[in-house]
């Protein structure tokens, strides 16, 4: 199997290079679903890109092309990598926030340290629904099953955004084994598995930073 972990959007990396409007409206987004679990509708993204003398269609041409949110044909969110605005098989709580869901398990993951603060992640095992449940304090994390694993896969040759290519087939797993059997029935997914302290290091590394890079708005994530 390929590794597919090196394909996961380096993210971090994305927003820094942001445009002023565009790194505010990211920013605005991430932290309307720490506050909501829920994007902000299509009329306040406008809002907020033409308060700050932006142009729409340039402004979130240029977050679509960092693969840093999807837009559906209406103009409205479809992904915000960490946060899924539709129900995922992965569903991520706070103490005093709302329920939200991930994109995939990388994502979960790097929920906490972009957050600040503890997370619970809650998956369902493709193929078998068995629950994987993991708790995650900044850069340390408690599994359940400790045998858990994540599969890193993704669509081979497809283009982005990350939404369509690999976020679906980014998974936990109760053991190796299950993940290697998932594989095995699924050889249009390339991809490799994740050891559970390198599946952390990663989110922590594309998600922590997304909330410090600030463009200007000091607004804390804390709903």
């Amino acid at each position: 199997m390929n590794t597919q972990a090196s394909r996961v959007p380096a993210l971090a990396r994305a927003a820094a290079r942001l445009s002023d409007p565009a790194g505010r409206v990211h920013r605005a987004v991430l932290i309307a679903f720490a506050a909501t679990g829920q994007p902000p509708p299509q009329a306040e993204i406008q809002r907020l890109i033409r308060a700050d003398g932006g142009e729409p269609d340039r402004v979130r041409a240029e977050l679509t092309d960092a693969d840093l949110l999807a837009f559906a044909a209406n103009g409205e969110i479809r992904a915000a990598y960490p946060f899924s605005p539709t129900p995922t098989p992965i569903r991520v709580s706070w103490s005093g926030g709302p329920d939200a869901y991930a994109m995939c398990a990388i994502d979960a993951l790097g929920m906490s340290a972009m957050l600040g603060r503890p997370v619970t992640v809650t998956a369902a095992e493709p193929g078998t629904g068995r629950v994987i449940t993991v708790t995650v304090n900044g850069d340390s994390a408690r599994w359940k099953p400790r045998t858990a694993v994540v599969f890193a896969g993704g669509v081979s040759g497809a283009g982005p955004p990350a939404a369509d290519r690999c976020c679906g087939y980014i998974n936990f797993f109760t053991t190796m084994r299950a993940a290697r059997a998932w594989a095995g029935h699924h050889p249009e997914i390339s991809g490799d598995i994740l050891r559970r302290r390198g599946a952390l290091r990663i989110g922590i590394d594309q998600f922590g930073p997304l909330l410090q890079t600030g463009h200007g708005d000091t607004s804390e994530p804390r709903p």
